[in-house]
């Protein structure tokens, strides 16, 4: 899968689990701000040559069209290099990073950049940073290695805690402890499968070497790692910077120490903040931890690759369940491309690669995609300038091996089209437009997504300001397409002409898992035949001194904490309006700056009718933007959207009542957005795909069906640990029953079964019916954020757009919508009345009994994902808060060191929905499933009857929760909680004053009337994700997607 601008996603691997899309996810985080004023400081008054603190300006330079000014800085004694992005914005964000590129596949780099955050000089405490998690009102706080650099960011909007992670951060990248204890539980070690049992067999432990089996796990990550590998022999790319499970037992201590000592040098780092809090006393802190360093010359690793001309590469690699036997190979053509460090060229090479292979209406997708030959992309198709020389890769995946010869045929000829022809102007100019209208909407983390932007240029050299200059780069562009022949330039320079291009092939194995296994125990017994007894005793001694380590209680006073006092007593609020259009469809108006740009959502609730329609929903929903209509193909429709608009979205929709578990909202919710001037165009696009959709079109269907079933395989192997929560609690709750139908492993299975079927007529035939039944104005509302200016505008082309909306009096019941008690608005539209059910008057409860079950879904995976999911109470129910209080103290107190300190799984702990009213455990990419199942038991015996909880462990949950709740948001999710689930302000103020008053017995309690009451076991159930040979016995639920 491809990124906006046709960008392959950068190979990163991070301390906390990720979601897909490399978007760091650890809950955003909002706080009163106390300590520094929130002002720009001296940024607005600094000029080249001036000198502060031990830095000197470098350049200073403002970017009108993103509303920053850029000020780049050295360190005098040390060449540590600063970029500071002033910006009127509350979410502050700082990094520190250093280039890391490697000679090896040790992993060095990761398990470094795991260990440096396990204790450090000032702040000697086992992991403090995630000590620091429940300490803290982050919005973010993660740290990843990518290619060949490192980095550690977060981001608060209060300046007291900025100042506190920025301490603990700079103590932990230059002066960490690095234990060899900490190196064994980080990176790798030797351990008994048992350990108070001195003759069971040894297996090998630690949380990077498991996180990277699971990494491996993935047949397609695997694949685009590979590919890589083969591109760029005799440099730094040709190794795996986040460690090949091969590979990584071979990394010492010593050398982890080593390269700490050559990398983590102020001579080798960048920083980076940006925000609205003073550059000063950060620059003063920083020098007061770097001053004393002398320069030092880091290491070169080779990173231009010598080109090698044309060469095929065949590997094997693991079998995808729900491919067909003969459709198994995986192909792709990389070819060698730009020098990443010329940014005008890179900006312009990743155009061209999104107007070659995004969309129905590129060219690669036509020739390859439609032609049937294989399932889905390859996924390592797309541009790459994440190394020093960039590339641009051509696959597919889901085919047979003996299409190579065609796939390589159509690569080649498209290419030459393109030499020949170039791109249709509309796309290009719709490409650019989509590019401009990005920077212009404003997102809740803008200062880490410019960080993101900027860096990989920045480690290599380039002046990352460059990267700024979006406008600059699109109308140079522009022109150059205008003076002709530029893409067609660039495709005979890099592809017909090319010097450096790699055929990769990975065929599937059905013995590939029980291959690595066995590698991996030939491993060990390698490793065992090199140990004498006393050796093996010493090993014995360091896992015992590991396991004595984890269950030490750590002396937090010397980390630094926010206090309750820090917390806003009152949460933020949105005005809202509310209104009626085309006679009688709800609309929920939020005016607001909104940088020109209007934003448009409805939804349509179908209820609970036609349960038989649930499983179509997500199918129904993506062939809306892939099939296209009856009077224009998609490709043309395509262009439209994406000149006019910042995309249309189509998805399903469920939510339950805020007072009864029983009642949901089902249905399909859509929207999008665009500039003011386009906002007529807007409608009428998504008015043609609701009207006017084709699902006729089998042969798109087809290759829609094949690319979904071959992704959502995919994206079990990367969030396994999302999966297993939601079958866990499929048979708890309506709306988790709905949610496993939708999104779960049933849908998973239910779309790989569609993609099989030979005849797809009853597959149309049933999209005909959900479009039939979903869009109909007499069970919709709308939600507008919006401008004050362009409110008048919207409502025109909103009541146009109902005029000619499908309409179905026949469907309409008392439940259906109806306009919005004026009540819940003052007259500045400022939310004040609280309601007990949603927006829509919630459905009759249907009839649902929860039940207890044990699932295992067995796939060929060489990790696990383990759940335990338990129904209880909804939202306004009075225990909801403890409930969430609960599962923040469990997380960071017992689970985490039992199932990833312990256990060695890269993560894992409780979560609850308040919404759904479910309490879950989980833990991700894990060595020993069946025994986390065990821990969450304990981890209930431990709070109701073993553990006092203090004070500080109490405040800590709640900081946590405070965290969550204060989460920033993007302009266009303003008032969008009220819009979707019928919570209003009044009803978030009153909860959240609840939590200030929660006490410790009061977490035992819902522990024990929840967690372990009898019916807790009719109540609760369980899911297991992973390896087929996992000892599974009992009564457990086999899912088998095939």
């Amino acid at each position: 899968m491809t990124l906006a601008g046709g960008l392959r996603s950068p190979a990163v691997s991070s301390l906390l689990p990720q979601r897909r899309r490399f978007t760091p996810s650890f809950g955003s985080r909002e706080a009163k701000s106390t300590g520094e004023a929130a002002t720009s400081g001296s940024a607005g008054t600094l000029r080249a040559g001036d000198e502060m603190h031990g830095f000197v300006v470098q350049d200073v330079q403002g970017v009108d069209e993103l509303k920053l000014k850029a000020v780049r800085l050295r360190h005098a004694a040390t060449g540590a290099e600063w970029l500071h992005i002033d910006r009127d914005d509350r979410n502050n964000v700082f990094s520190v990073g250093f280039g890391t590129s490697v000679s090896d596949s040790t992993g060095v780099p990761h398990i470094l950049e795991h260990t440096t955050l396990c204790g450090s000089e000032k702040y000697p405490v086992r992991d403090p940073f995630f000590k620091m998690l429940n300490r803290s009102m982050s919005t973010f706080m993660n740290a990843w290695t990518a290619h060949d650099y490192t980095q550690y960011p977060f981001a608060t909007m209060n300046s007291t805690d900025y100042e506190n992670l920025q301490a603990v951060y700079l103590d932990a990248v230059f002066r960490p402890t690095l234990r060899e204890v900490d190196f064994r539980q980080e990176g790798w070690r030797l351990e008994r499968s048992d350990p108070g049992d001195t003759a069971s067999s040894w297996q090998l432990k630690g949380v990077v070497y498991n996180e990277m089996k699971g990494a491996f796990s993935d047949a397609g990550s695997l694949f685009a790692t590979r590919a890589e590998q083969q591109l760029f022999p005799g440099t730094t790319y040709q190794y795996v910077s986040g460690g090949d499970p091969a590979f990584i037992p071979d990394l010492t201590h010593t050398q982890l120490v080593e390269f700490h000592r050559t990398r983590y040098h102020p001579s080798n780092a960048r920083f980076y903040s940006y925000g609205s809090f003073p550059l000063a006393p950060q620059l003063q802190r920083v020098d007061r931890v770097i001053g004393s360093y002398t320069r030092l010359e880091p290491p070169v690793v080779p990173m231009d690759v010598v080109p090698f001309g044309e060469k095929q590469v065949t590997e094997f690699g693991p079998v995808e369940s729900v491919g067909t036997a003969d459709k198994q190979t995986k192909f792709s053509i990389s070819y060698l491309t730009n020098d990443m460090r010329n940014v005008y060229e890179t900006f312009s090479m990743s155009i061209f690669s999104s107007l070659l292979l995004n969309g129905t209406s590129a060219p690669m997708h036509k020739a390859l995609i439609d032609s049937h030959i294989g399932a889905d992309y390859s996924a390592n198709t797309g541009y790459s300038p994440y190394t020093r020389q960039s590339s641009l890769s051509v696959g597919l995946q889901g085919m047979a091996d003996k299409d190579i010869p065609r796939v390589e045929t159509l690569v080649g000829e498209t290419f030459a089209r393109v030499r020949d022809e170039g791109f249709e102007r509309r796309r290009i100019d719709a490409a650019l437009a989509s590019v401009e209208l990005a920077y212009k909407h404003k997102t809740a983390d803008f200062g880490l997504q410019l960080m993101k932007s900027v860096s990989t240029g920045w480690f290599h050299g380039v002046d990352p300001v460059e990267y700024l200059k979006v406008s600059e780069n699109v109308a140079r562009l522009r022109a150059d397409v205008e003076r002709g022949k530029y893409f067609e330039t660039l495709a005979d320079r890099y592809f017909i002409d090319s010097k450096h291009k790699l055929k990769y092939v990975m065929l599937a194995d059905p013995k590939h898992s029980q291959q690595l296994d066995q590698r991996e125990q030939e491993m060990i017994q390698t490793k065992l035949a090199s140990l004498s007894s006393s050796d093996l005793a010493q090993i014995d001694a360091k896992n015992k001194l590991l396991a004595d380590e984890q269950m030490t209680e750590p002396d937090l006073s010397v980390l630094p904490t926010l206090a309750i006092s820090d917390v806003a007593e009152r949460s933020a609020r949105y005005a809202l309006d509310m209104g009626v259009a085309g006679d009688c469809v709800p609309v929920q108006w939020r005016s607001t700056a909104t940088n020109g740009i209007s934003y448009f959502r409805s939804i349509n609730d179908v209820r609970e009718k036609h349960p038989d329609l649930l499983p179509y929903m997500p199918l129904f929903c993506d062939a809306l933007t892939y099939l296209g209509t009856r009077s224009r193909d998609m490709p043309e429709i395509e262009t439209d959207i994406r000149l006019h608009t910042g995309g249309i979205s189509f998805s399903p929709f469920v939510t339950t009542d805020v007072a009864h578990l029983g009642h949901i909202e089902a249905g399909v919710s859509f929207g999008s957005h665009c500039l003011d001037h386009h906002i007529p165009a807007m409608y009428d696009l998504v008015l043609e795909l609701v009207r006017e959709t084709n699902f006729d079109n089998t042969n798109r269907l087809r290759a829609l069906l094949n690319a979904l079933s071959t992704n959502m395989f995919n994206d079990v192997a990367d969030s396994g640990h999302l999966y297993a929560r939601r079958l866990s609690a499929s048979t708890l709750t309506p709306e988790m029953q709905a949610n496993e139908s939708l999104h779960g492993i049933a849908q998973v299975k239910f779309i790989s079964d569609l993609a099989r079927l030979k005849d797809l007529a009853p597959v149309v035939a049933k999209l005909k019916q959900v479009q039939e039944v979903v869009f109909n104005r007499m069970t919709m509302r709308t939600a507008i954020t919006t401008s004050a200016g362009s409110v008048d505008s919207n409502q025109a082309a909103l009541d146009s757009f109902l005029a000619s909306y499908p309409q179905r009096k026949d469907v309409v019941d008392s439940g259906a919508p109806s306009a919005p008690d004026s009540s819940l608005a003052t007259g500045n539209g400022t939310q004040q009345t609280a309601s007990s059910s949603s927006p829509a008057t919630a459905a009759s409860e249907a009839k649902f009994a929860a039940t207890s079950q044990r699932f295992f879904c067995p796939l060929p995976f060489a990790t696990n994902y383990a759940a335990k999911s338990t129904r209880t109470v909804p939202y306004m129910h009075g225990d909801s808060v403890k409930l969430q209080l609960l599962a923040k103290f469990l997380t960071p107190n017992y689970l985490h060191r039992e199932i990833r300190e312990r256990n060695g799984a890269y993560g894992g702990g409780a979560s609850f929905s308040a919404l759904q009213g479910v309490f879950s455990f989980y833990s991700y990419r894990d060595p020993s499933p069946l025994d986390t199942i065990k821990t969450f038991a304990r981890s209930v015996e431990w709070i109701t009857n073993e553990h006092s909880i203090s004070e500080r462990e109490l405040t800590e949950a709640k900081l946590s929760v405070f965290g969550d709740l204060d989460t920033p948001l993007s302009v266009s999710e303003e008032g969008m909680s009220y819009f979707t689930t019928g919570i209003t302000d009044d009803m978030r103020q009153e909860r959240r004053e609840l939590f200030f008053d929660v006490s410790a017995n009061d977490l035992k309690d819902v522990a024990a009337k929840y967690l372990a009451s009898p019916s807790e076991s009719s109540s609760s159930s369980v899911a297991v994700i992973g390896e087929e040979g996992l000892a599974i016995s009992g009564e457990w639920k086999r899912v088998h997607l095939q």
